[in-house]
């Protein structure tokens, strides 16, 4: 069947990469979230003195800087990509523009500002041939810091609702759902439940309003995966939505987006914007009968609005608190109607999926984990940034490929997968597929793809401690198991990194955790306690340690530290004592000092004024 398409999508790609084209020589210069907060904007407007133009050809020197979205490399901002010599420059500052300027003109490379590699402690040429980005395979972020995110024709150019025009004039969502189905494809916001599944059940339920939802509220600490696709290939996401629309019988959606992402909110605004305008959403899609129209609802930053019916709650005006799910949102959710729900990163993953077909989808992962998959890699790896890799990539390929290995050659420890909702995953995992099932077996889960790598210097109780502090303030206090048990295990937690713990306490510790998962309401309480259960299992000899011992073996615990005067290298100045703000040193002057640790509050004012490196941490 046809509807008969009156916007022909093969025109406007080439209208659009017409447009690109007069750009000339491009210069790519990052303006993420966080290569703004390094001065990308500053970078800009170095440029614009140059006389070079933004986004449109310049008159001299037929070249043109385009802000980007973010290339992903986030430990190395900002980034400039001269991409027609694949040359990526890296912590680049306004001063460094000028020679960046001279280089391009002649031809040359500006040497100093190019990556080094640390492990073969040379400068990198030819950016194919950096680790972190050779060893990905992208999808949902292929565009991602190679267009103008603002620019609706840079998304057309490289085919931008191409995929939606070929569903409207196949015009047959049975296809679509069953391109879904055969992908593989699962949800990506950290339940990887099937998402073809999801839409044939949407699907079934159609007849009247339906709705769509996206959710943009990405709350992890240390995730950033989500805000990146809306930031900087929103169209990817605006055109994602609309064919899960058409499929399920929708005609309007939301697009849940914390408020603490501003600039995603600010370029997700002028993508609807500029679709609606030129025919691609609102009314009569593509010059079709379809319909479907997009809203933008902002959350105030409850972490517990990532789960759907408090997220449900929160966009019809309510307090964002969980439901008992007696009825399942394919036949009563938004405002009681049939509700599609998927993450950012689902969305992204479709208008490929109709583009491509299902078996190129699922020729990527493993059998029951089909694709790819993006993470946030942070914590102590020499190259932390966004990523994206097939699901059968292992955690070893991940921290010591893609993340360079180990700052500053320590050992590995643990990665802190998911989130407060995932768990530890320790160095016997490092050849683990990183994918749904493997990581679940373990006690962790992929979440919404928070990467957190420790070194030999974390202190996993700490870190347990950390986790659960996030989840006892963000959770809702609905239900009791979690709104007293998170509190109750934190509680256990603080006691014992300040080195009052008993062995008791590690046996109360796994029974609130159990009462806490089995009795929660919704996915917050039953995973807060994922990080304690798995940390106690693979790292039970450090809370022991902190308990038997009095003793953090990483020396992280404040109350924990034992500060020590060594004789042989203490020249008697009484400096250290003269600054201890409690009177816990003390020595006579040319003489060997002691410090009375029963007096000692730990707070290191000795060690720092130490000149003779005399005083150590036990």
């Amino acid at each position: 069947m046809s509807t008969g398409l009156k916007i022909n999508i093969n025109e406007e790609k080439q209208k659009a990469q017409e447009l690109v084209n007069q750009q000339g020589r491009r210069i790519l210069v990052c303006c993420s979230t966080g290569c703004i907060a390094n001065g990308a904007l500053e970078l800009i407007e170095e440029f614009k003195k140059l006389g070079i133009n933004v986004g449109t050809l310049g008159k001299e020197d037929k070249m043109s800087v385009i802000p980007t979205g973010c290339i992903g490399f986030c430990e190395q901002g900002v980034l400039v990509v001269i991409p027609d010599r694949k040359i990526t420059y890296v912590h680049v500052k306004k001063e460094d523009v000028k020679e960046i300027y001279d280089s391009f003109i002649n031809d040359t490379v500006v040497e100093r500002l190019l990556y080094v590699d640390p492990a073969l402690n040379k400068p990198i040429v030819n950016n194919e041939e950096i680790n972190f980005y050779k060893k990905q395979t992208r999808t949902a972020l292929k565009n991602c810091g190679h267009i103008n995110p603002e620019s609706l024709d840079e998304a057309l150019s490289v085919g931008a609702y191409a995929a939606l025009s070929k569903v409207l004039e196949i015009n047959d969502p049975e296809y679509v759902i069953k391109e879904i189905e055969e992908s593989g494809l699962r949800g990506r916001g950290g339940g990887g439940f099937p998402t073809g599944k999801k839409w044939r059940s949407v699907y079934g339920h159609r007849g009247g309003k339906s709705y769509v939802i996206c959710n943009g509220d990405e709350g992890d600490p240390g995730a950033f995966m989500d805000r990146s696709v809306m930031e900087d290939d929103p169209h990817k996401l605006l055109e994602g939505m609309a064919i899960a629309g058409f499929a399920v019988g929708a005609d309007e959606a939301y697009i849940y987006v914390r408020a603490e992402y501003p600039l995603a909110i600010k370029r997700l605004k002028k993508a609807i914007d500029d679709a609606q305008n030129r025919g691609f959403l609102g009314k009569n899609v593509l010059g079709t009968d379809f319909n479907f129209t997009i809203h933008i609802r902002e959350g105030a930053g409850a972490f517990v609005c990532g789960e759907s019916s408090a997220l449900i709650a929160s966009i019809e005006g309510e307090r964002g608190m969980p439901r008992p799910k007696n009825i399942h949102m394919a036949q009563c959710g938004l405002f009681k109607r049939p509700t599609l729900l998927n993450n950012v990163e689902t969305f992204a993953n479709v208008p490929l999926i109709i583009l491509n077909g299902a078996k190129w989808f699922a020729s990527m992962g493993t059998e029951a984990s089909k694709g790819t998959k993006t993470f946030a890699l942070t914590g102590e790896v020499n190259n932390t940034g966004l990523i994206e890799v097939p699901m059968n990539t292992t955690l070893r390929q991940i921290v010591f490929d893609l993340g360079g290995g180990i700052r500053n050659g320590k050992k590995f420890k643990a990665v802190q997968i998911g989130g407060p909702s995932g768990g530890c995953l320790t160095e016997e995992h490092l050849d683990m597929p990183m994918d749904y099932d493997s990581l679940t077996k373990v006690g962790a889960m992929v979440g919404s793809g928070g990467l957190v790598v420790m070194n030999e210097d974390t202190c996993i109780v700490e870190v347990a401690r950390f986790f659960m502090n996030f989840t006892k303030n963000e959770s809702c206090g609905k239900c009791v198991p979690c709104r007293e048990g998170t509190k109750n295990m934190l509680a256990i937690l603080e006691k014992i990194v300040r080195g009052e713990g008993e062995m008791e306490d590690l046996d109360r510790l796994e029974e609130l955790a159990h009462i806490v998962k089995q009795g929660s309401l919704c996915g917050l309480g039953k995973s807060a306690p994922n990080p304690v259960l798995s940390t106690l299992k693979y790292f039970r000899d450090e809370y022991i340690a902190h308990i038997k011992d009095k003793k953090c073996p990483a020396g992280v615990c404040t109350a924990l530290k034992k500060y020590k005067i060594n004789a042989d290298l203490c020249k008697g100045c009484t400096k250290c004592a003269r600054n201890c703000p409690v009177g816990a040193i003390t020595g006579n002057v040319k003489e060997p000092h002691t410090i009375d640790n029963s007096k000692c509050i730990k707070c290191g004012a000795c060690k720092q004024n130490c000149a003779f490196g005399a005083i150590s941490v036990e």
